[in-house]
């Protein structure tokens, strides 16, 4: 069974930085997108970055330019940087990988596996 496991999360000051990581327990150069998403207490899961296969980041532009997503696939390891942090941004972080190559990755039902979450919080 495939796992995915994050780490890195906490508390942060505004305007601090953190690095995520999500390390996988086969290699992720099998997986065609891996992404992050988010959900802050209360509300619905949100997308945060993806990284296709060939290296094409996507994010939304709550985060572009403060967060930056990585994969080391010799590592099998996926990476957040998160920068800039704000209150708003106060969530529980989760990786995901996606098989099948089929769908957009930013859409949170194209992926197959997910990780358990790291919680990052951060204060004002």
């Amino acid at each position: 069974q495939v796992m995915l496991v994050e780490s890195g999360g906490g508390l942060v000051q505004a305007g601090g930085s953190l690095r995520l990581s999500c390390a996988a327990s086969e290699r992720t150069s099998n997986y065609y997108d891996m992404g992050w998403f988010r959900q802050a207490p209360g509300k619905e899961r949100e997308f945060v970055a993806a990284i296709s296969r060939n290296g094409i980041e996507y994010y939304p532009n709550s985060v572009k330019g403060r967060f930056i997503i990585s994969r080391d696939n010799a590592k099998s390891t996926l990476y957040l940087q998160v920068d800039s942090l704000k209150p708003e941004d106060t969530a529980a972080y989760y990786c995901a990988a996606e098989i099948h190559g089929m769908g957009s990755p930013i859409d949170s039902y194209v992926y197959d596996y997910w990780g358990q979450g790291t919680r990052v919080t951060v204060s004002s």
